[in-house]
């Protein structure tokens, strides 16, 4: 290896996503966002549970989105997979004006959508 070439390790954490625990849940769970009403910040926890019998499990695929009161999505927080566990992210409606909005979770089979109020 010459002086000029370096080894780089990439560690890959999602973006917004904070994993809050690693253990693993027994059911899928969308729980009600913190606080609400919000102005403008607010936090969605999320469980993830595990279809496939360990260790074959690659993670689920989840979307959790944002939508209006029309339905028409405003943002998606989350689409990727997932480890099983718990998860918290924040959504930031700086940019939206006072109103009600839906959040969705949805991983194969499993949906769930709670609403949210933003009051500026």
């Amino acid at each position: 290896m010459s002086q000029n070439q370096f080894i780089v390790y990439l560690i890959r954490h999602p973006v917004g996503i904070k994993v809050i625990s690693s253990t693993v849940p027994g059911e899928f769970n969308l729980f009600q966002n913190y606080p609400n009403p919000f102005n403008p910040v607010t936090k969605i926890r999320f469980d993830i549970a595990q279809h496939t019998p360990y260790p074959l499990s690659r993670g689920e695929y989840i979307t959790l989105k944002i939508y209006d009161i029309l339905g028409k999505e405003i943002a998606t927080l989350v689409n990727e997979k997932l480890n099983p566990g718990t998860y918290e992210v924040t959504f930031d409606a700086s940019n939206l004006t006072s109103g009600i909005y839906f959040y969705q979770l949805k991983s194969g089979d499993f949906i769930s959508t709670k609403k949210l109020i933003l009051l500026k």
